[in-house]
């Protein structure tokens, strides 16, 4: 068993992989940048390191630097997280050369699926289904040819890609060419990699993604399914487990296949099957991501299954726990990414020191998070500063806990998501299940500019109310249509200002 890990991480990730670890009975190695010094991760770690600068090329993304830690601090194994290196197949062959276990795939597997090319061409041979598109190294005037044929609207995506960098939606031949440029340029400032090919886009289609485990013993399995519809160009925002757009049948399906791509390049560790599913239920691979997941959580709360604790257990070699029929899924759960971001202002990043915090909790509730009283949030890192998770029997009670938990948190000092989460929940057609990719393009929650004038008159009606009782402010808060057709995420709104002078 594994004595010492190093987490080649920061914030709520390496948070939860230290408190994984120390359930185990492991010591950890935390790695830190400059302006980390304090953060909780270097905290709660059993010893720290300082690694750099703040910018994450001359410290987390520095492999070098990590393999120097791992060796100084006696550390069996590194675990990664996801982001920075988690995905890079250098890093991780740079671990198995060092002699230091790296918890996660081969660096074969990583390079395989990295390529999202390579890996449609990987999991064709296994008979997936794939999203009709191009081959690889095709130049301008070749893509022009071939997306007549595919026909519009298509995408443009960096085959190297992920995150939405490197991808365009193009509706028309007029705007393929420009596109095309960009998304070079894009993809080859973010990857080093400037190769784009061509997908047919699927309109109306939502993000539905399989968590598979695998061993090293060639046992793999899925863990159901993960819904991440909801989505900002391109990145997630809420999931959730299950889907209401899956059955039992269609689930088998996708995870029979699932485990087929995963098979296909010998996987093993944790690894996530992403599919589009189109408006009559046929689903696409769209490609594989060889890491931990940000929206873990929610698989964990409705299987049971400590994701990160079995990554470890099969880094060390052992079996997987569970056979396919021992998995269960009981209940429903919902992930909320809390991000340092304006929700009324385009989602601009926001910076500053938290002066107060206040966590929900009660039944159903987790938190993760790497805020504390004091904590100084920076622009040098992703927004994404905390995840709040909720779990009910079923869809409608998991909702209700997450709008409970919305309401209840507090972070002063710095702007944040919770505004925009607050009215998705009460959204009528977030709570009917009836949002795909593109739902936020065409149903704000939030209108820029409504909030301040909404803020405003909440502590009217806020003081109006506080002489009639707070029934009055609930019976307001959980209607479904007032006297004037106000829907409900409106007057949710108001009510959320209310909060928000606290």
């Amino acid at each position: 068993m594994f004595k010492k890990v190093l987490i080649a991480n920061r914030g709520e990730i390496a948070v939860r992989i230290i408190r994984a670890c120390q359930e185990r009975g492991i010591s950890t190695v935390a790695v830190f940048s400059e302006p980390d010094r304090t953060a909780l991760h270097v905290r709660y770690a059993d010893e720290a390191y300082c690694i750099g600068p703040a910018a994450a090329r001359d410290s987390y993304l520095r492999g070098d630097k990590l393999i120097d830690v791992a060796r100084r601090s006696g550390a069996d194994a590194i675990h990664p997280g996801y982001g920075f290196l988690a995905e890079n197949a250098q890093f991780a062959a740079a671990c198995r050369d060092a002699g230091i276990t790296f918890i996660g795939p081969s660096p074969e597997a990583i390079e395989a699926m990295g390529d999202k090319i390579t890996a449609r061409e990987s999991v064709a041979r296994e008979g997936v289904p794939l999203v009709p598109g191009t081959p690889r190294d095709l130049r301008d005037a070749d893509l022009a040819a071939a997306a007549e044929k595919l026909g519009y609207p298509i995408l443009v995506k960096a085959s190297a890609g992920g995150g939405g960098k490197g991808m365009r939606l193009v509706q028309s031949p007029d705007e393929l060419i420009s596109s095309l440029g960009a998304a070079r340029r894009e993809a080859l400032a973010a990857f080093g990699n400037d190769n784009v090919y061509l997908e047919k886009a699927i309109e109306g289609a939502r993000h539905i993604e399989i968590q598979v485990m695998a061993d090293r013993h060639g046992n793999i399995i899925h863990l159901g399914e993960r819904e991440c519809s909801i989505q900002r160009r391109h990145q997630k925002l809420v999931e959730e487990s299950p889907s209401v757009a899956v059955d039992a049948e269609t689930r088998a399906k996708m995870g029979a296949i699932a485990v087929a791509a995963a098979r296909s390049v010998d996987y093993v560790s944790a690894g996530t099957i992403e599919f589009l599913m189109d408006k009559n239920g046929s689903f696409y691979f769209l490609e594989m991501n060889t890491r931990l997941q940000v929206e873990h959580p929610v698989t964990e709360l409705v299987t049971g299954v400590d994701i990160v604790k079995e990554m470890i257990s099969i880094a060390d070699g052992r079996r997987l726990r569970l056979k396919q029929e021992d998995v269960r899924m009981q209940g429903w759960a919902i992930e909320c990414r809390i991000t340092a971001e304006d929700p009324d202002n385009n989602f601009m990043p926001s910076s500053g020191r938290v002066v107060a915090l206040r966590e929900p909790t009660g039944p159903g509730i987790r938190v993760e998070s790497s805020l504390f009283q004091g904590y100084e949030v920076s622009l040098y890192y992703d927004p994404m500063v905390a995840k709040l998770i909720a779990w009910g029997e079923n869809r409608a009670e998991a909702i209700l806990r997450m709008r409970r938990a919305l309401s209840e948190y507090r972070i002063a000092g710095v702007k944040t998501s919770i505004p925009f989460h607050l009215a998705l929940m009460d959204s009528p057609r977030f709570q009917w299940g009836q949002f795909d990719t593109k739902f936020l393009e065409t149903h704000t929650p939030i209108t820029p500019g409504d909030l301040e004038q909404q803020q405003r008159l909440a502590a009217i009606v806020g003081a109006m109310l506080h002489h009639e009782g707070g029934l009055r402010a609930l019976a307001i808060s959980h209607g479904d249509q007032g006297e004037h057709g106000q829907s409900s995420w409106r007057r949710s709104a108001l009510l959320t200002g209310m909060r928000s002078l606290w």
